[in-house]
């Protein structure tokens, strides 16, 4: 049985991952400086909250545009190219009395190329490592970028008492470099692509063939909306208990790590298909209990347990994998992160316009029933789509 050890003998997928970690690790830095800044210079809480999370909103450009580079025929030398524009737009950041548009461009500009990056560095993995063990290795990089979030923050503070928000952008900006010849110096150039020419028309072409399907929607749609629904609940937290909020963040962090361990390294392929469902459920039936404005230890503890249901983005990212042929791997990935990310910050846009409206722990009820009936609805639709063909030109 593959192991977590055994993907890091692999010197292309050690590459990869090394490079991804510093990535995450400059991304929170960044985007943690750059939220200083901007709350210093405008003391809006709109704008800094934009600051921060508001690159994801350009992920979904990339997936509607140019994510078929992601399936070129030089994908080594694609994501040299665009780990290297983001090298220049978080150094951009640090430049001193940048316009604030100037600088909300900028952050735009780099989330759109990191979705791209995205989607070439996942269609890379699904060729450098055996299918047996994209599950695992999928697994590990979910469970980096959550220790690697979490971790950032923390140092991001430490920094921030030393150096000014300029500094600490200098700092994301060498990570992002140090990354950049991680990945020049270990991946080879896997040329043996036969895709047209990337460009607009070839996007949408294959993100046209892509939902098509009922199956691959349901698939795509169980990734994205009970998904995004939670991380609106979690978007809350702040609203709920705001003297206490980092002990349901911090619990439904350590939640979400056991669960990719566990699933990513324990569960065998055909297990890991078994528990999607059940998993998914998990993801959002403890915030029922939200209705009930429990304790804040009994709050915890269901957020940990739910947090175990992120885990289930494992099987049915392999279920997408499975429908998707090797020439468009590297774009459907791509495409499946950036509905992701996207997804989470319409979750937290729709959560923060209903607790206008309703109680917050209302609120949060309400999004986890809706979470669990997008999940059992779509359910023939995930299981018919296991029966179906691959994805075809």
């Amino acid at each position: 049985m593959p192991s977590y050890r055994s993907l890091l003998s692999h010197r292309e997928f050690a590459g990869l991952y090394v490079s991804f970690t510093l990535l995450v690790a400059a991304s929170t830095l960044s985007g943690f400086a750059l939220a200083t800044l901007i709350n210093a210079q405008t003391g809006s809480p709109f704008l800094t909250a934009v600051s921060m999370y508001g690159a994801t909103f350009a992920t979904v450009i990339g997936a509607l545009t140019l994510m078929s580079v992601a399936d070129g025929r030089r994908p080594r030398r694609t994501l040299v190219v665009l780990q290297g524009v983001s090298l220049l737009g978080v150094a951009a950041q640090a430049v001193p009395g940048l316009p604030l548009a100037i600088r909300f461009l900028l952050l735009l500009v780099v989330g759109f190329f990191q979705s791209l990056g995205t989607g070439t560095r996942l269609g890379l993995l699904a060729e450098v490592i055996p299918a047996e063990s994209y599950a695992l290795a999928r697994s590990l990089m979910n469970i980096t970028s959550g220790g690697m979030a979490i971790l950032g923050y923390a140092v991001g503070a430490v920094l921030l008492r030393v150096l000014d928000p300029t500094g600490v952008l200098l700092v994301a900006t060498a990570l992002i470099g140090v990354g950049l010849v991680v990945v020049a110096a270990t991946v080879r150039e896997h040329s043996i692509r036969l895709t047209p020419r990337p460009g607009l028309r070839q996007t949408w072409s294959t993100n046209v063939v892509l939902l098509s399907s009922p199956g691959r929607r349901a698939v795509l749609l169980n990734l994205w909306v009970p998904n995004g629904l939670i991380v609106g609940c979690a978007a809350l937290f702040v609203s709920y208990v705001p003297e206490q909020a980092g002990i349901p963040l911090a619990a439904g962090s350590a939640g979400m790590l056991l669960g990719d361990l566990t699933v990513g390294r324990l569960l065998t392929g055909e297990q890991r298909r078994r528990a999607a469902f059940g998993l998914r459920l998990l993801l959002a039936a403890p915030y029922l209990l939200f209705v009930f404005e429990p304790p804040i230890a009994v709050t915890a503890a269901a957020v940990f347990v739910a947090s175990a249901g992120y885990a289930a983005t494992l099987p049915l990212q392999e279920q997408l994998l499975e429908l998707t042929p090797d020439a468009v791997r590297g774009q459907v990935q791509g495409v499946e992160s950036a509905g992701r990310m996207t997804w989470q910050g319409i979750g937290a846009a729709i959560a923060g316009g209903l607790a206008q409206l309703l109680p917050t722990a209302v609120t949060i009820t309400l999004l986890a029933a809706i979470s669990l009936g997008i999940t059992v609805l779509s359910r023939p639709f995930v299981v018919r789509a296991r029966e179906g063909g691959r994805l075809v030109r």
